[in-house]
């Protein structure tokens, strides 16, 4: 078994606010964040695929592919958002970068390239220099804030 990480870059702004909140629980809850013109990050995202070398090219999968992957699901569809207005899944759902996180896994673990046996193993998402999300899947239940 080996592991491949390959890191992506994109920007997005969003503003943290549930509409079943009032203003104060809103304010309480996310503070700074939950300014009514949003805010935005960098996001460094990265994708870990996990499998056997392929023996007839000696890699896990084609990284031009995986690259195009990545754009198509991610990139083009985040990169220079507002994610409340512009990402259909984020207008009823708050865009916490671990929600964030979970939805790109979710976008990936079905397309990612590679032969037999690559899969999806995790996306680590990070949002500032201070914390990152990290997801596996269900498989392995994991979502984590790590320090940095």
């Amino acid at each position: 078994m080996i592991y491949l990480t390959r890191r992506y870059r994109f920007s997005a702004s969003h503003r943290l606010h549930r509409d079943a909140l009032s203003e104060e629980e809103n304010a309480r809850l996310y503070g700074k964040c939950n300014s009514p013109y949003g805010h935005g990050h960098n996001y460094v995202l990265e994708v870990t695929l996990a499998g056997p070398v392929d023996p007839a090219t000696g890699m896990l999968c084609d990284l031009s592919q995986l690259d195009a992957t990545v754009d198509r699901e991610v990139i083009q569809r985040f990169d220079h958002t507002h994610l409340n207005l512009d990402v259909e899944n984020f207008r009823s759902r708050v865009p916490t970068t671990e929600n964030l996180c979970v939805e790109i896994f979710r976008l990936l673990e079905t397309k990612v390239p590679g032969g037999d046996g690559v899969r999806l193993e995790r996306v680590r998402l990070e949002e500032t220099s201070s914390n990152y999300f990290e997801y596996e899947g269900e498989h392995a239940g994991a979502l984590s804030r790590r320090r940095v």
